[in-house]
């Protein structure tokens, strides 16, 4: 939870760890490459600032207007915009379309639950804020698409608040929902809309706290009023068991009256999962074992802010299974400038910033994995929204492949195609309880006569990491493609299949 203009405590605070983060600084400073990594900017956001950031089923990005940075008081306006790439697949090449509006529904939400339905729509639920005003509001409506957003979704029964709320779409689909402030869950019928209460045993609220999907289908978070504890859902019993001590403290108050903010926590290809706490610890959990144990602790902050930390801040999963994490200081917490570091499953290394870095606080970033190579779009409350290109590539055995696949599409028709691994090995990006840009589902990229085209998907699997499990997707063929001989891929969490031939008719 925080004020909308965030008036700090601007209490001096002890420096956390300084001997050790100075001796991780000349570490990486010595390890750190000049990398390859770099930021490319996009079209300047047609509106007043890009905030939320969502990939829908056709390869399009759905992003919330916002009046300015969180650190600024920024607010929303109710606005949407879309970003398209253009004919080649570039997003950085692409185009603003828009507005498209939730105000008519007296919604327009900051800080807010989100989530793509297997049937394609996004649901937009909740919020901290609502058009500026503190309210934990229960407000929720679905985008359908081309319709917009058409549809007004109730909350929960009995529910009072949503707020800054949680979400995880299931193995089964389904969505669950976190109340912000009590320990309640429900989860959405998305057929009907309509919600069934689950999560008996949650050890505490759910403010503040995220929520990352594991392989074997369980959902895992971190305790933010709980001491050092972790929490495991079972989605087969409906029920909540304790997951382990973090070891490192990992959620941290900032000196304020609130409850303890927490960092993004991101699931990695090898089945670790990385926890980026505010406190400038971090922690590392093993979904096969069951263990914690310690991470890196970040640097001190490059503008002289204390310890590097997430105390609210995006993450994102890259191509090569490391982790790119947006930080900045603690000394006090939601002020800039940002550091950027990538963390490659035993240390942090700094990595190029993009240009408004110095202006940033952490929470002000948002990140969403895209699927042209696993490019991470980047917004920040500003009109300048950038493009991260890493420098890894992944392994073969991470990417989709495709078994079976109809060798000729009609336009207007709707096809099945199958194989394994369409989710991804991850959700993707993180953020936690103010924001979720899960891609954990399958895009359908197509090429023809030199062009590039991604066919929307629905009714496909919501698990991650499903290894040689079938799995399948539909896609549709929009009217605008061409004729002719063409190649497909399937591309999960900007990681893509090899091809297959078809012939587009």
């Amino acid at each position: 939870m925080k004020p909308l203009h965030l008036q700090i405590v601007r209490q001096k605070s002890t420096e956390m760890f300084p001997k050790f983060a100075m001796l991780l600084v000349v570490f990486l400073a010595w390890c750190s490459l000049a990398s390859a990594q770099s930021w490319t900017a996009l079209p300047t956001f047609p509106g007043n600032g890009a905030g939320t950031a969502i990939l829908l089923t056709d390869g399009t990005v759905l992003v919330e207007d916002v009046s300015g940075p969180a650190q600024s008081g920024g607010s929303a306006t109710g606005d949407w915009y879309i970003l398209h790439p253009n004919n080649l697949g570039s997003y950085a090449s692409g185009h603003w379309s828009g507005p498209i509006s939730t105000s008519g529904f007296g919604y327009a939400p900051l800080y807010f639950g989100s989530a793509v339905l297997p049937d394609s729509r996004v649901v937009v639920v909740g919020g901290e804020y609502n058009f500026g005003s503190k309210t934990n509001t229960t407000l929720g409506t679905v985008y359908n698409g081309s319709s917009g957003f058409t549809t007004v979704l109730n909350p929960p029964p009995g529910w009072t608040t949503i707020g800054d709320a949680p979400t995880v779409i299931l193995p089964n689909g389904r969505l669950m929902l976190g109340d912000c402030c009590s320990n309640q869950q429900a989860i959405l019928n998305p057929t009907t809309l309509t919600w069934t209460s689950t999560g008996s045993g949650k050890a505490d609220n759910n403010s503040e706290e995220g929520w990352t999907l594991l392989p074997n289908g369980k959902v895992l978070t971190v305790d933010t009023q709980n001491g050092q504890e972790s929490e495991l859902y079972n989605p087969t019993t409906g029920t909540w068991s304790l997951a382990g001590n973090t070891i490192f403290p990992l959620p941290f108050n900032c000196h304020m009256p609130i409850v303890p903010e927490m960092g993004p926590v991101v699931l990695r290809p090898n089945g670790t999962v990385f926890a980026a706490g505010a406190t400038g610890y971090t922690g590392i959990y093993n979904y096969k074992t069951g263990k914690w144990s310690k991470g890196p602790i970040f640097p001190l902050n490059s503008g002289g802010g204390g310890q590097d930390a997430v105390a609210d801040g995006p993450a994102a999963i890259l191509p090569d299974g490391n982790v790119l994490v947006q930080a900045s200081g603690l000394n006090p917490c939601f002020t800039s400038p940002s550091d950027y570091f990538e963390f490659n499953g035993t240390n942090l290394i700094p990595v190029p910033g993009p240009p408004n870095a110095s202006n940033e606080a952490s929470l002000d970033g948002r990140m969403l994995v895209l699927p042209n190579g696993g490019h991470v779009l980047h917004t920040d409350g500003t009109t300048d929204v950038e493009v991260y290109i890493p420098a890894g590539s992944p392994k073969s055995s991470w990417a989709p492949t495709i078994t079976s696949f109809p060798t000729t599409i009609t336009k207007g028709g709707t096809y099945t195609i199958r194989g394994t691994q369409f989710n991804g090995l991850s959700q993707g990006a993180a953020y936690g309880d103010d924001a979720q840009s899960a891609t954990n589902f399958p895009l359908v990229r197509l090429s023809i006569n030199g062009l590039t085209f991604y066919l929307p998907t629905k009714h496909f699997n919501t698990s991650v990491a499903t290894g040689t499990k079938p799995t399948q997707a539909a896609f549709s063929l929009p009217f605008f493609v061409g004729t002719g001989p063409a190649t497909a891929v399937v591309v999960a969490n900007g990681i893509a299949s090899s091809p297959v031939s078809l012939t587009v008719k």
